[in-house]
Parts: C-alpha cells; sequence; structure tokens
C-alpha cells in the first residue's frame, strides 16, 4: 500500500503498487467484499522485477469422467460437492471442468449418470429434486477461475474449462 486517506465522510482512498498479473480477479472479488460500492481504478506505474508467485484458488475442481449430457439426478446428487457450472442437457466430455469442488483437489466425477428405472413403486416415488442454479462463467471469470493445469475454451456458443490433459488416467 502506497497511500491512504481517511476522507472522514465513510470513503477511504487506498493507493497499491500491484502487478497486473494480480490484477486478474480482484475486480470481482473487491466487489463481493465491499457489496458493490468500490471503485476500481488501474494506472501504469512502472516495471519492476519479479516480485514471487501470485496465490491461485484454494479449491480444486469436478471434472468430467465420461462423455455425454448432464442429467439432473447426477447434477441433484453432486451439488453437495460444490458448486456447479453447468445446467443440465449440457453436452459434456471427459476432462470437462464441470465445477468447484469444495475441498482443495481435484474430483473425477459422473455427471451423466441416470437414475435407475425399475417397474417397482416406492413411497417416495419420484420425488421432485430441487437443484441450485449453476454459476455461469463469463470470460473473465474463466480466466480468473482456471490453474496452470486447465484451460478455458472459448466457441461461437459457449466457454467452456478444461484440463490440459482430458484422459483422467493420464493426469
Amino acid at each position: 500500500m502506497a497511500k491512504m486517506v481517511n476522507h472522514g465522510s465513510g470513503r477511504v482512498r487506498l493507493e497499491f503498487h500491484i502487478p497486473s498479473r494480480g490484477l486478474i480477479g480482484l475486480r470481482s472479488e473487491m466487489l463481493t467484499d465491499t457489496k458493490g460500492t468500490a471503485i476500481m481504478n488501474s494506472l501504469f506505474h512502472g516495471y519492476i522485477e519479479w516480485q514471487g508467485e501470485i496465490a491461485t484458488r484454494p479449491t480444486g475442481s469436478l471434472v468430467s469422467d465420461r462423455p455425454g449430457k448432464t442429467t439432473g439426478y447426477a447434477i441433484w446428487n453432486l451439488q453437495e460437492r460444490g458448486e456447479i457450472f453447468v445446467t443440465p442437457g449440457t453436452e459434456v466430455y471427459e476432462g470437462m471442468i464441470v465445477g468447484e469442488n469444495s475441498r482443495d483437489a481435484d474430483l473425477n466425477v459422473n455427471i451423466v449418470k441416470e437414475k435407475k428405472l425399475t417397474n417397482m413403486r416406492a413411497s417416495t416415488a419420484d420425488e421432485a429434486i430441487r437443484l441450485v442454479p449453476p454459476r455461469l462463467l463469463n470470460l473473465e471469470q474463466a480466466i480468473e477461475f482456471i490453474r496452470d493445469d486447465e484451460f478455458v475454451e472459448v466457441t461461437p456458443q459457449s466457454i467452456r474449462l478444461r484440463k490440459k490433459i482430458l484422459k483422467a488416467n493420464q493426469r
């Protein structure tokens, strides 16, 4: 921090010297922390020597372990593992990142799993499942999210995240 000025009206002006690569992801985090009341501006200050690594996200990824269409049943079972990025009916492939794991390790998941159909009736037959709305990432959020072993795929129809090495047994 280079400078801090308290104006006395509830606003504080903070000036920092931050490397440009440190600004990736800072805007959304700042707006979340301040509930949208922060105003951010950046100006080029100059070149400095390498200051070291910048910490990445503390969570892992939920990675699809097989190709197919996602199902509501599978998403409903995975909701407790972390936050999901895809909607039911989305076409996925092996190695595609479909969510954020609540723990620090990557987790291979079956997001195309279907409910078993039988001729037997159950007392809890076909209860309505409630899905948490997925977190759909825009390009900036996708770039903020990825780690060194992940890519962002941009097509005219969608923005997808994937692992650099798609096969689970080779990662």
